[in-house]
């Protein structure tokens, strides 16, 4: 089996390309692996190499060494591949994807912890023709994560506030609401909405949580339609919605379990955000893809540590 740590050196605020290199140097001496470093040299080239090595049909075991966009790249470069499997050791300013641990999170930071971890599928989410592990975003909350990334570069701001100053600006200056079509399972509604987010796990924009009752390897995707909304309602919603509390709101949104979702737009391109990568379309269509991607981690991870057991009952605000 050979172990492939694919870095993405622009990611976080430091340079940790020579911890990672310690790491695989160790795993090669000490455990005698066959171990390789790749460097990413532009957006996507990490789909571009994972790819590539899965269809040599070798035994890989991919580490992402970034952010949640150097996860989702790998993910999208194996994802369907029998005889390759991921895991992440995170060195992004976000790292969303791992917050899907709890507690465990800090042992991903270590690849003593990975190399011989357990080996379990995950769901994903299929959107149109990518794939997202976490949370699939169409609305205000996609925009402001397109957005996030000028303001991330900041000595002052972590991966939270950069989402909140963006969030700030799309709300003061850009508008909430976008005049869509939103099918779930054939039935088609046309008017405003503030949001779609179609969730695998729990969350995004640096610690968000729409959907707290969502869980990766269920074979199910909790999808949150949320109506536009005034901007004094929108003050009231953002802070519970941040917290899995959207059902305090069960006049503005609406959660469920549809297995095909598409979103239409006459006029205007939709953003849609896929675990931070941004793509933009007219026409977003979501699936299940059920236990497609192969995942290790520590010995006893849990990607649904943090999941609350049931979505609370509606009660209004």
């Amino acid at each position: 089996m050979k172990h492939i740590f694919i870095i993405n050196p622009t990611a976080g605020k430091s340079d940790s390309r020579q911890r990672i290199y310690d790491m695989a140097e160790t795993l090669r001496v000490q455990h005698d692996l066959d171990v390789q470093c790749i460097l990413t040299k532009r957006q996507g080239h990490a789909t571009e190499l994972a790819r590539k090595l899965c269809q040599t049909g070798e035994d890989l075991r991919f580490y992402a060494c970034g952010g949640d966009g150097t996860v989702n790249e790998v993910a999208n470069g194996i994802i369907g591949f029998d005889n390759a499997a991921m895991t992440v050791i995170p060195i992004g300013t976000g790292n969303d994807f791992l917050k899907n641990f709890g507690s465990d999170i800090d042992k991903f930071k270590d690849a003593e912890n990975l190399w011989n971890g357990p080996q379990f599928p995950m769901d994903a989410i299929q959107v149109n023709d990518r794939i997202a592990l976490t949370i699939a975003c169409s609305g205000i909350d996609a925009r402001v994560a397109n957005d996030v990334h000028k303001f991330s570069d900041s000595p002052i701001l972590d991966g939270k506030s950069s989402y909140i100053v963006s969030l700030a600006v799309n709300f003061l200056f850009k508008g909430i609401g976008s005049h869509w079509t939103v099918t779930l399972d054939g039935v088609a509604v046309k008017k405003d909405y503030s949001l779609v987010a179609v969730c695998n796990g729990r969350y995004y924009g640096g610690g968000f949580m729409p959907v707290a009752e969502a869980r990766m390897d269920d074979g199910v995707l909790n999808t949150l339609v949320v109506d536009k909304v005034s901007r004094s309602t929108f003050l009231k919603f953002v802070g519970p919605y941040s917290k899995g509390d959207y059902h305090l709101f069960p006049h503005l949104a609406h959660c469920s379990t549809a297995k095909d979702i598409v979103i239409d737009s006459e006029k205007k391109d939709i953003v849609t955000c896929l675990d931070g990568e941004c793509i933009t379309s007219n026409h977003v269509h979501i699936r299940m893809a059920d236990k497609k991607l192969n995942f290790f981690g520590p010995d006893g991870c849990d990607c649904n540590a943090t999941a609350r057991d049931i979505a609370p009952a509606d009660a209004e605000m």
